[in-house]
């Protein structure tokens, strides 16, 4: 066999005052070789296709691999450029046995509100109806029907954080080897939950809700479950929670279980609310718990949902405090870093940090600091293995905080983010990270308490209150009974 693979994907916050233009994904951008490379962010699905592929002896066309750091709309023609190459890479290839496509199902550009399904519908044109298509999405997506009808299989992570990526890969290969060997007859159905909400799955009773899906996998004709949470701040048509079942010839029997699923998932919605506390809340009850780390999510300034990661919320309130004995990061900055470096270590003066992208990124923070060390391509341990990279950076601790600054906006998923400037988070007494989700795989088995920490970042979750403007189903918590 002959299979094309490619990877494209962004995760969209129409909201960001941050364009997503060429330089964003060139970060990461690949041809036709980031399957042979070690493993970055976006590469896994690719990296696990050309593993199996190649086990069975079939030939791998590759095209390019990108993905960019979450922020705002993507720039039309960048758009329209990195598709039409990967596009006029599979009409070269031809004739493909099979055509794998990692895309992140939240992408909006200038004029296309559903990147991932004018991809796969252009894909779709090009191998024609026999040809299986198989797409791997980021959970946080609009799972919109275009994407399903041009798609053979469609499969989203199912956990978050997203430890599960290189699993789902092999899930969408396995799906479309059976689809394209004739044994399965894969078809699929789409039911809309009505509610827009961030689910965490290590956390009851969403763990066994994952769980009891994975389970009905397999059986009784079901080939794949895929509950898309969807990404709450993408203004589009599509935007919210929607369950998605293949199953193997049956549509009706896909269509019932999907229901059933969004029903249940439904039902569980007060349940699986995560409890958001205000900066001083959460500082309270971080200094009332005596022995043990204390990690603080600053969820709304999670840069892996399109936000600056330089809000100071957080920090100017424990410094007009006085607490001590805290380690926050990452800040993305690249001025103060510019003059960190150019101090050097040891060097102590006053700096300006953070609050340079706008509102949500708060005032910016006057601050005598030292610099105790610098690094000129610092990295953190992923989720799904390898180095994320987050550019230059500084440890910089002044008045009792210790901070990293770098120059490459990511959101912090591991402390090796801290560790690897020589700064042991496990030695202090509060730890907060700007992420909403992905820093709990490795931060929370060392922390004593874990608080998700609202403040009025780019991305507060505020569910309710986005104000949308292209959404027309009513939906949960916007309204109580969506279904009425």
């Amino acid at each position: 066999m002959k299979i094309f693979i490619a990877s494209l994907a962004t995760e969209t916050n129409t909201f960001s005052p941050l364009p997503t233009g060429y330089r964003t994904f060139e970060e990461t951008l690949l041809r036709r070789d980031a399957s042979r490379r070690p493993p970055a962010i976006g590469t896994a699905p690719v990296i696990e296709w050309r593993k199996a592929a190649e086990a069975e002896g079939h030939e791998v066309v590759e095209s390019l691999s990108t993905f960019a750091q979450p922020a705002g709309t993507t720039i039309r023609s960048v758009y329209e450029s990195f598709r039409d190459e990967i596009l006029g890479d599979l009409q070269a290839a031809l004739p493909v046995d099979m055509v794998l496509l990692f895309l992140h199902g939240a992408m909006v550009a200038d004029g296309y509100d559903d990147c991932e399904g004018d991809v796969l519908a252009r894909a779709r044109a090009i191998v024609g109806p026999k040809v299986p298509i198989g797409c791997e999405l980021d959970l946080h997506c609009h799972l919109t029907q275009q994407m399903v009808d041009a798609a053979t299989a469609i499969v989203t992570y199912k956990e978050y954080p997203h430890v599960d990526t290189a699993a789902r890969a092999r899930e969408v290969y396995a799906l479309c080897k059976a689809a394209g060997a004739g044994k399965t007859k894969p078809v699929s159905a789409l039911y809309d939950c009505r509610m827009v909400n961030m689910w965490r799955t290590p956390v009851e009773p969403m763990r066994g809700f994952v769980d009891r899906m994975m389970a009905l996998e397999g059986k009784d004709g079901i080939l794949s479950v895929s509950f898309a949470h969807g990404f709450p701040w993408g203004d589009v048509a599509d935007v919210g929670a929607r369950m998605l079942v293949i199953a193997d010839g049956d549509r009706a029997k896909a269509a019932q279980l999907a229901e059933k699923l969004g029903r249940e998932i439904f039902s569980l919605r007060e349940q699986t609310v995560t409890p958001h506390l205000d900066v001083d809340e959460a500082i309270d009850r971080a200094l009332r718990i005596k022995n043990g780390l204390v990690v603080m999510a600053d969820v709304a300034d999670n840069a892996g949902g399109g936000a600056p990661s330089d809000s100071t919320f957080i920090l100017k309130r424990l410094l007009e405090r006085g607490v001590r004995d805290v380690a926050s990061g990452c800040y993305w900055d690249p001025v103060a870093v510019r003059i960190c470096k150019e101090a050097g270590v040891g060097a102590s003066f006053d700096l300006r940090i953070g609050g340079k992208c706008g509102k949500a990124s708060g005032d910016t923070v006057d601050l005598r600091v030292t610099v105790k060390a610098v690094s000129d391509a610092l990295t953190q341990t992923g989720n799904n293995g390898g180095q994320i990279p987050l550019g230059e950076a500084v440890w910089v601790e002044g008045a009792g905080i210790d901070l990293v600054l770098n120059t490459l906006r990511g959101q912090t998923y591991a402390p090796d983010a801290f560790s690897n400037l020589g700064l042991d988070p496990t030695k202090r007494k509060i730890v907060v990270v700007k992420s909403t989700q992905h820093f709990h795989a490795r931060f929370a088995p060392l922390a004593a308490d874990v608080l998700y920490v609202s403040t009025a970042g780019a991305i507060p979750p505020d569910f309710a209150n986005i104000p949308y403007t292209k959404k027309t189903v009513p939906f949960w918590p916007h309204v109580q009974n969506p279904f009425a």
